[in-house]
């Protein structure tokens, strides 16, 4: 095992990305021991998503920037897509201006970027959500 192999934010990223592939998608009727959650109702919502902002080393939050419609915005929210050692792949998330339900306070871009963690010096998790086209 090489060092980048210990990093810690890469482990805890690893965990987030597990529940998300585990997701058995907007309600759960699964009992079985894989299920993603604990506790015994049939009807709790499963969410599908994590999402997690990160900071710089000094202090500041990530950003990053992203196309809609020829139009450039940016966001610091992201959905974890999968880990490589001390890298992690994220997909973009933007906020949903329909905020009616908050289980969908994100919407997911098409674009994706992979951050180096070893520039991360804090990751932030936002409340679980679900992301309805992934």
């Amino acid at each position: 095992m090489n060092a980048k192999e210990n990093c810690c934010f890469s482990k805890l990223l690893k965990v987030i990305d597990i529940l998300q592939k585990n997701s058995c998608g907007e309600l759960c009727s699964d009992e079985s021991c894989t299920r993603p959650f604990l506790g015994g109702s049939p009807t709790i919502i499963c969410y599908n998503t994590r999402p997690v902002t990160f900071y710089t080393r000094n202090g500041n939050i990530f950003t990053a920037s992203y196309q809609v419609g020829g139009e450039t915005r940016t966001s610091s929210v992201f959905r974890v897509e999968r880990v490589d050692g001390c890298c992690v792949k994220c997909r973009i998330l933007e906020a949903n201006p329909d905020q009616s339900d908050p289980t969908r306070s994100y919407l997911a871009t098409n674009q994706f970027i992979t951050i180096n963690l070893d520039c991360i010096c804090v990751i932030s998790c936002l409340a679980d959500i679900i992301i309805d086209s992934l």
